[in-house]
């Protein structure tokens, strides 16, 4: 018998980032705002758009499908057209989520950075009224896209789908964590408190990536609960490599201010563990994140499998 075919994880996440990119695209414009009673402002769309298209690995929204495929594959009975709408609009309203939290962590009464993505933040390029605005409005579009008519996606499937993406974003997730974060510029925090923080800032809405695209399928409860160590464990594997390549890459590699933690006083895993201890607690979150996905018993992880692998051997 010959061995399994390799999986092309670039060919995959090259084909899914075109068909995301292209779905953003349409849903981010005046004729894509669906039920407007008037034509959204030009000027707002355009910065919505700045603030999305063209850039970003679109890591979440290749989670999200990742896990839709390994949830699809779990049965069957399943083709993977009844959840293709639902995958769709939910890799893209994460992405929005996502999108927006750059656009006013980048404010100057935030990080005050002026470089994300290779390219002028947000609030450079069109004022800080501007980014505001533009942030306000991707986080509300998120929730519209997680909510069409019941015939393109059922009700039910519909609330999971906003309460997992709620949760991670508000005082609970990203935006505590963020909270903690700004709280926390010149403190000496520990390794618990650290790993607190990062569970909230970075963690929790590439977790709730998987969790959503594993809400598009039909699964036991042991496997979505062996996902959801995946995503926790991917989730902080992510922010230690963040804090690494803070202090290894240059702004050119990165697309975004090099060293800007470590001129800001922000406690990160390189200042707390150092170096060499840092790298090897990344190693150590791959494994667990792995493990996680062999419990789940899943037929089918392997885009997942990939994507954590990728996480840790990014450059940027």
């Amino acid at each position: 018998m010959s061995p399994p075919a390799r999986f092309d994880l670039a060919g995959w996440s090259t084909a899914q980032q075109v068909v995301v990119e292209q779905a953003l695209a349409r849903w981010i414009s005046v004729p894509g705002i669906a039920n407007a009673t008037a034509a959204p402002p030009a000027a707002l769309i355009e910065t919505m758009r700045y603030a999305v298209l063209d850039g970003g690995k679109r890591l979440r929204p290749l989670l999200v499908l990742a896990a839709a495929e390994a949830a699809n594959a779990a049965d069957p009975a399943l083709t993977p057209s009844p959840s293709d709408e639902s995958t769709l609009r939910a890799a893209c309203a994460v992405e929005l989520i996502h999108a927006y939290s750059l656009v006013h962590d980048d404010m100057p009464c935030m990080d005050n950075d002026v470089l994300r993505r290779g390219k002028p933040t947000v609030h450079v390029k069109f004022g800080e009224a501007g980014a505001l605005l533009a942030g306000d409005a991707l986080q509300a579009l998120a929730f519209e896209l997680l909510t069409p008519d019941q015939a393109l996606v059922p009700a039910l499937r519909q609330a999971r789908l906003c309460r997992l993406l709620a949760r991670a974003s508000g005082c609970a997730g990203m935006a505590g964590g963020q909270a903690i974060d700004l709280a926390s510029v010149g403190l000496a925090l520990n390794e618990h408190q650290l790993r607190e923080m990062h569970q909230l800032k970075t963690g929790a809405l590439l977790q709730a990536s998987v969790m959503m695209g594993a809400a598009c399928g039909m699964l036991s409860p042991a496997a979505e609960q062996a996902l959801a160590r995946f995503g926790e464990a991917l989730g902080l594997a992510f922010q230690v490599v963040d804090d690494i390549l803070d202090v290894t890459a240059d702004s050119a590699t990165l697309g975004k201010t090099a060293g800007k933690d470590a001129d800001q006083n922000k406690p990160t895993y390189v200042s707390v563990l150092g170096l060499a201890p840092a790298q090897a607690h990344a190693q150590a979150l791959l494994a667990r994140a792995l493990e996680a996905l062999k419990d789940s018993g899943l037929p089918d992880t392997r885009a997942l499998q990939g994507l954590a692998e990728m996480v840790l051997s990014r450059t940027h």
